[in-house]
């Protein structure tokens, strides 16, 4: 792909994937215990870091949950919304610079996908407990464990199951896949 092709479609998913962190909440927003446990918003990020790279997901990571609160009023701003941005940037930059620096394999998919929850759950653990000296409230490590592993649990099985599945699918489909992100 030539340079400018390039930026479109970087530019195109990117946006694309944006668009579906503003919307699959709406799946599960009903009932706020699911939405929260299967963490639709982590999937169009993490999707990005394999198709955009971990710069165009970084930002798409970043931008979600402030643009969805500005929106629609969720998820809450402070403390939510400000842990989501750094956690969903994290996940993105380090998906896209695992994938690319890795082997193309379908082992390396998991792997990427793999390091990127667990860096991801470690920067918002991070987030909350700066936040929560902030603003004057405890964030211990009982409520870290819950809320990044125990409680996400079917959230981590969906991303572990579909995430590696779509991006072997877009890898047959779209062969030069993995040259096409520049960033």
């Amino acid at each position: 792909m030539n340079s400018v092709k390039s930026r479109v479609y970087l530019l195109v998913m990117s946006a694309i994937c944006l668009a579906l962190c503003l919307v699959l909440p709406f799946l599960t927003g009903q009932i706020p215990q699911i939405g929260s446990a299967l963490s639709p918003m982590h999937i169009p990020v993490l999707l990005c870091g394999f198709l955009c790279g971990p710069v165009y997901a970084g930002v798409v990571g970043a931008v979600a949950p402030l643009l969805r609160f500005a929106l629609f009023g969720m998820p809450p701003l402070f403390p939510t919304g400000v842990a989501m941005c750094f956690e969903l940037a994290a996940y993105g930059l380090i998906a896209g610079a695992l994938y690319r620096r890795l082997p193309a394999s379908r082992a390396s998919i998991y792997a990427a996908l793999i390091v990127a929850m667990l860096g991801g759950r470690v920067v918002w653990g991070v987030v909350r407990v700066l936040l929560s000296g902030v603003s004057g409230s405890a964030f211990t490590w009982a409520a870290f464990m819950s809320g990044a592993f125990f409680n996400a649990v079917p959230g981590i099985i969906v991303h572990i199951v579909l995430i590696p599945v779509i991006v072997m699918a877009l890898e047959r489909a779209v062969p030069s896949l993995r040259h096409a992100k520049a960033a």
